[in-house]
């Protein structure tokens, strides 16, 4: 068995040993318990290289690291990934279309969600981007209280863009 410090072990032979379940075993020099350790055939991991004296664990280590690597993936998992959903409208979009779309956004921004408006202008459209302006304006009035823009309509192309962000709900 191995003893694994994280830093150069510290001066001084003098240990405070835990067992695998967190019990106290004691005070001990490095050497008793590494033959401690190595009675129990686990590893002696030093945990608390600073204290006085330090302190020592004697553990699985390849266990105890696979258990740190699995703690790490499912806090990643539950941090909640936010995803960028987009949704098209023209500018002269008709209202049964443009009712059905904004309920899809109430939908996705309820989730968590962002969503990005996307007004395609095609043909002789985008000779009035107003229309489209005026457009994403009646999007954000619908959407009050559920969604924030996230800055201004900027027109790229023949497309005009924005974000949404959800409202953070009260807890």
């Amino acid at each position: 068995m191995k003893f694994y410090a994280i830093n150069q072990f510290v001066k001084g032979t003098e240990l405070r040993v835990v067992d695998e379940t967190g019990k106290q075993i004691g005070v001990m020099s490095k050497t008793d318990a590494l033959v401690e350790a190595q009675n129990r055939n686990l590893d002696l991991v030093e945990i608390a290289p600073l204290a006085k004296p330090p302190v020592a664990k004697i553990i699985d280590f390849k266990k105890f690291k696979y258990l740190e690597a699995k703690k790490e993936r499912e806090g990643r998992a539950k941090s909640g990934k936010v995803e960028l959903k987009e949704i098209r409208f023209t500018p002269f979009i008709a209202t049964g279309d443009f009712e059905s779309r904004v309920g899809r956004m109430k939908d996705i921004l309820e989730d968590g969600d962002r969503v990005k408006i996307v007004v395609k202008f095609t043909g002789r459209q985008i000779t009035h981007p107003e229309f489209g302006h005026d457009l994403v304006k009646k999007i954000l009035s619908s959407l009050e209280g559920t969604a924030v823009a996230d800055g201004v309509a900027k027109l790229q192309g023949k497309q005009l863009f924005l974000v949404l962000n959800p409202t953070k709900k009260a807890k």
